[in-house]
């Protein structure tokens, strides 16, 4: 095929690690905070609105949980910041702390735009 016949890429914006893949389910989110919390990386959750998610530093839900080890407090926390920003997108990071960089950051809710 020629360059010339190649139509337009249709592009559209993703977020994080997982956005040109399906929505994950429960069992998947759940896979993936325990492959966090197995490499001992501390999880962070944060949010912001879908109009600033691209171009705007993402707001702290509370502080990395430091040394957490239960996948479900994690998942707790991720509700409860999803319920109480239900407009807002909510990714999970999971910092290691050895490397000083992200190991795994991801979208967990999408929000409303």
């Amino acid at each position: 095929m020629a360059v010339n016949d190649m139509g337009n890429y249709d592009t559209r914006n993703t977020l994080e690690t997982f956005g040109f893949l399906p929505k994950m389910d429960n069992n998947e989110i759940q896979a993936q905070v325990a492959y966090i919390l197995a490499n001992g990386w501390s999880p962070a959750i944060e949010h912001e609105h879908p109009s600033n998610a691209t171009d705007a530093y993402w707001a702290l839900w509370k502080l990395p949980f430091f040394g957490e080890t239960d996948m479900g407090n994690v998942l707790d926390e991720l509700e409860a910041c999803h319920r109480a920003f239900p407009d807002h997108h909510v990714r999970l990071t999971g910092y290691d702390n050895y490397s000083q960089t992200q190991g795994s950051c991801f979208v967990v809710f999408e929000g409303r735009s």
